[in-house]
């Protein structure tokens, strides 16, 4: 029989459950009929046509954010700001902003929410818009307290214990010092939040709510201690207006205004023995909790309101009684509904094809879906987490991909960019920290979750990401923080070198988690924007950083302990050592944005296996990374997997039971892609491959190994090479040109003198002369193989040692180096090209050198992180000091080779210099090429 379609994306949940029900009878007493026949399927999706709901869902009770509260006017405190906080919707139109480092409510009001501002929530359906600020409230603030902790022991604390910043005009970031406490986790509980902490070692747990009579909203604090070994203080109000204060029953009042007109009120529903009140300094409402009592369970009333309404607050305190949850045992689930796709499978028409999962757009809640990481708990299902905060369960990956069934797990966190499943257990890495998920009722959504670890320190600076998070084969855990880059938002963080602000004490390191959770230790620093991966079985680290200030180009690192790499910002070293090299340099050009590496350690992707695959954001696109460590020095080269890539690509992960490569991004700043975010299978088709299998520098010349035999003409032809090198500086300018050897701004063109072909064929030998220690050496080459196939690539090495060759070893028998001539006059060894600037060679340049990802041909700049380029000629620049400049051709040649000299307004992203890389033909095709826009 034809069974009826049933289009279920914007169902509510019990029309969604009767649904599956008819859906059930009708195969259970009607026969049974083929899948694509009774299940909708998304194949293919639109994000630019996607309708999208609001940041904030009605039904979902929080979401982490930053919270300045410093300017909330008279009567409350200004030194008021947090960089982790739970904003949680209590009710009633009334709102609670918890600091999950110092365990207080930073501020609790009334009204509207608070604006969608920080980097996730402003992209959210603006996908490129990047004008974040830094999250304020809304409404109109009742309660606060200052920047100290919400509990302590028996002397509560008004100034902040936690290290002083080595800078007096730096604020101090991070969690409580252990002694005092710590945050633990918030339970989902039916809509409801349960917050979990300890204090001096004493578990509490926390239900916020809110009563509103007449008009007048009070604050509940349900709380819940598990014992307590000495005497605990909770500060539950500071008011810094206050006039005089009183105590009557088991309430405390704080009288303020010029008149007095106005009251803050904290009481008990009830006498509780062991409990009391008390105000100090006419300024703070501190409740107490003697020592030796056993569990209680009380709630706490907190009212801001006309001292002629006190009747309605006493009304609350008669009309409240605790009520916490039995929120242990897991509650419902908040998403019920599954969402289905098909993928598109790519034709085998290579070694690898890039295979399409679709993702769920659209789905019931109408919420984006920009996929940044992915982690599997084998067999076919995956997690997967997003840029907005929400954990994704993914079922049915397979070979053929015609079901994936997705289903949300988690919502709310802070902009997180990394995820691990352990032990089939999730775990995020965001700004909050690294979280860990507990489904405590098997219903497919977490309902604890956990704080397994907030020890990195994090500033409210938007530019410091938490960008990425791996496990190690030890158990513990190795995360990467961005330096507190100079963007975005001014704070309270002065001015660090150029490019920097003074975040945290944290930033722009690489830090190692124990595997409890409970130590860290600084592993590396000097970074300005790092990602990482980790070999999962030996261990080993890598990493890669953004180009820009004091960082030239784009690096591959292997990280070692105690490395520095090049950033006097984040060195947090005293005295600042010696740069540790990197593993390769790659050209701005080919990868003006590194992310994060995987290893392949399956034995399924033909030539990649057990090779480091290295991430580029900005191409996108992958590269293969090969290591020497023949010399005194590790090394590296690198070399293009050319594939399709709709979308960035961030994060990687070997399936361990299909053994391919997934791939996830998503698009925020300038990239080269035609879609905001996939998620991709990278898949070995077991096509014959024409990329090298291995290269490397030797003193004499290039080693470059192939898995199928050359055709001899074409490769010892010294023609079909193009071997280039130079060096980069290292300054406060953003990026850096390119200067040959001698200094002088180029690059130094090496001539190929001979090529031998091994005896198998399938390896060469380019013999260059005049090998040196150089950062970027570029091996260009046209050739074909044995069976006519072309052979066309680019290599990038670095040589931090020259070493030297064995060449019979390598299976050269008849190849002799002492009788290769490496005589040759360096004024002949020039490229060869047109001297003469066009009009078509600077639309190619723009193309090749990556300006078309910043800068916009058209009229449509989305996207783009720079000035566009139509009607730019002649027309008047307003610069960031204020002035003005017409960009007539000297300005444009200028912004070509010192772009940091003038700076538009309101384009904070700096642009490398193309100093040295540039010919000035090829300058003035560019110009040219401006000019006719």
């Amino acid at each position: 029989m034809s069974m009826p379609k049933i289009h279920y994306h914007n169902l509510t949940p019990s029309l969604y459950t009767l649904c599956i029900g008819l859906l059930f009878s009708i195969l259970l007493f009607g026969g049974c009929a083929g899948e694509s026949e009774s299940e909708d399927f998304i194949t293919s999706v639109n994000f630019e046509e996607a309708e999208f709901a609001p940041f904030v869902e009605p039904d979902f009770p929080f979401i982490t954010t930053s919270m300045d509260g410093r300017n909330l006017g008279s009567g409350f405190p200004e030194d008021n700001i947090a960089a982790r906080v739970l904003a949680i919707k209590l009710g009633e139109d009334a709102y609670l902003s918890f600091d999950t480092d110092m365990l207080r409510w930073s501020v609790a009001w009334t009204g509207e929410f608070m604006p969608m501002v920080t980097m996730a929530q402003i992209s959210y359906q603006d996908f490129h818009n990047k004008d974040n600020l830094i999250p304020t409230i809304s409404g109109e603030p009742k309660i606060t307290t200052g920047l100290y902790p919400g509990w302590n022991g028996s002397n509560p604390q008004f100034t902040d214990p936690r290290p002083a910043p080595a800078n007096p005009d730096m604020l101090a970031w991070g969690p409580l010092p252990t002694e005092i406490g710590r945050w633990n986790g918030l339970y989902l509980n039916d809509g409801e939040v349960v917050l979990s902490y300890s204090v001096k070692g004493v578990g509490i747990f926390e239900k916020p709510g809110s009563i509103k009579i007449n008009d007048e909203t009070g604050f509940i604090r349900t709380i819940s201690t598990q014992g307590s070994r000495e005497e605990l203080t909770m500060v539950a109000a500071e008011v810094t207006n206050g006039t005089r204060s009183e105590i009557r029953g088991n309430s405390a009042y704080i009288y303020h205004g010029e008149n007095e007109e106005s009251i803050t009120a904290v009481g008990f529903t009830e006498e509780i023995a062991g409990v009391t009140i008390d105000v100090i300094a006419d300024r703070y409402i501190v409740l107490s909790i003697a020592a030796g009592n056993n569990d209680l369970e009380f709630n706490a009333i907190i009212w801001k309101g006309s001292t002629a309404q006190t009747g309605t607050f006493e009304q609350m305190l008669s009309d409240s009684k605790p009520d916490m949850p039995e929120f242990i045992k897991g509650g419902s689930s908040p998403w019920n509904e599954e969402v289905l796709t098909r993928g598109q499978i790519s034709p085998d028409t290579a070694a690898f094809v890039t295979d399409l999962l679709t993702l769920p757009i659209p789905n019931p809640w109408k919420r984006n879906v920009r996929v940044v990481d992915v982690a599997f708990f084998g067999g076919s299902r995956a997690a997967v987490v997003t840029f907005e905060g929400d954990v994704w369960l993914v079922d049915g990956i397979d070979d053929d991909l015609k079901r994936l069934s997705w289903k949300r797990f988690a919502s709310g966190l802070y902009e997180p960019q990394s995820i691990e499943v352990i032990d089939n257990q999730v775990y995020i890495f965001g700004k909050e920290g690294i979280v860990r998920f507990h489904d405590l009722n098997d219903d497919g959504a977490a309902d604890y979750y956990e704080n397994f670890s907030n020890l990195m320190v994090q500033s409210i600076e938007t530019r410091e990401w938490a960008s990425d998070m791996v496990h190690a084969p030890d158990s513990s855990f190795y995360i990467s923080k961005f330096g507190a880059l100079d963007m975005g938002p001014e704070t309270s963080s002065p001015k660090s070198l150029m490019g920097f602000r003074a975040g945290s004490p944290h930033d722009g390191s690489i830090l190692k988690i124990s595997a409890d959770g409970r130590q860290i230790e600084t592993y590396a620093t000097g970074f300005r924007g790092p990602y990482i991966g980790i070999h999962p079985e030996t261990g080993v680290l890598s990493a890669s950083d953004q180009q820009g200030n004091y960082m030239p180009s784009t690096p591959v690192m292997l990280v070692g302990k105690g490395d520095y790499y090049g950033v006097p910002a984040t060195a947090h070293l005293d005295p600042i050592p010696d740069v540790t090299p990197p593993l390769a340099w790659l050209p701005h050009r080919v990868d003006r944005s590194g992310i994060s590496q995987v290893w392949v350690t399956s034995d399924k992707m033909g030539p990649l296996n057990g090779e480091m695959i290295h991430m580029s954001y900005g191409r996108p696109g992958l590269f293969r990374v090969t290591i020497d460590s023949t010399g005194k020095g590790v090394q590296g080269g690198i070399s293009l997997l050319k594939g399709h890539y709709p979308a960035p690509t961030m994060k990687g992960v070997i399936n361990p039971t299909d053994g391919q490569l997934y791939v996830t991004g998503f698009s925020l700043w300038g990239t080269n892609t035609s879609t905001i975010s996939a998620l991709l299978r990278i898949r070995y088709t077991g096509m014959e491959s024409h990329f090298p299998e291995k290269f490397y520098v030797r003193d004499g010349g290039i080693v470059i190994k192939f898995d199928t035999p050359l055709d001899e003409e074409t490769a010892k032809d010294p023609g079909n090479y193009i071997v280039k090198r130079w060096n980069y500086e290292r300054t406060e300018k953003y990026g850096s040109g390119h200067f040959k050897l001698d200094g002088t701004a180029g690059e130094d063109i090496l001539p190929v003198v001979e090529v031998g072909l091994s005896d198998d064929r399938k390896s060469l030998f380019i013999a260059v002369p005049d090998i040196k220690v150089v950062m970027q050496m570029e091996v260009s080459y046209n050739l074909k193989s044995e069976k006519g196939a072309t052979l066309e690539d680019v290599l990038w090495f670095t040589i931090n040692d020259v070493v030297e060759p064995d060449l019979p070893a390598e299976g050269f028998s008849e190849f002799k180096l002492d009788e290769i001539s490496y005589d040759y006059d360096a004024q002949l060894a020039l490229e060869k090209g047109n001297n003469v600037p066009t009009l078509a060679l600077g639309s190619q340049l723009f193309l090749k050198m990556g300006c078309i990802a910043c800068h916009a041909v058209d009229q449509n700049s989305e996207g783009k992180i720079g000035p566009g380029m139509v009607g730019l000629f002649h027309a008047d620049r307003p610069l960031k000091d204020g002035t003005t400049v017409i960009a007539d051709e000297a300005y444009i040649k200028e912004s070509i080779l010192n772009p940091g000299e003038k700076e538009v307004e309101g384009f904070e992203e700096g642009m490398p210099s193309f100093l040295g890389i540039l010919s000035e033909t090829e300058i003035e095709s560019l110009v040219l090429y401006i000019k006719s826009l």
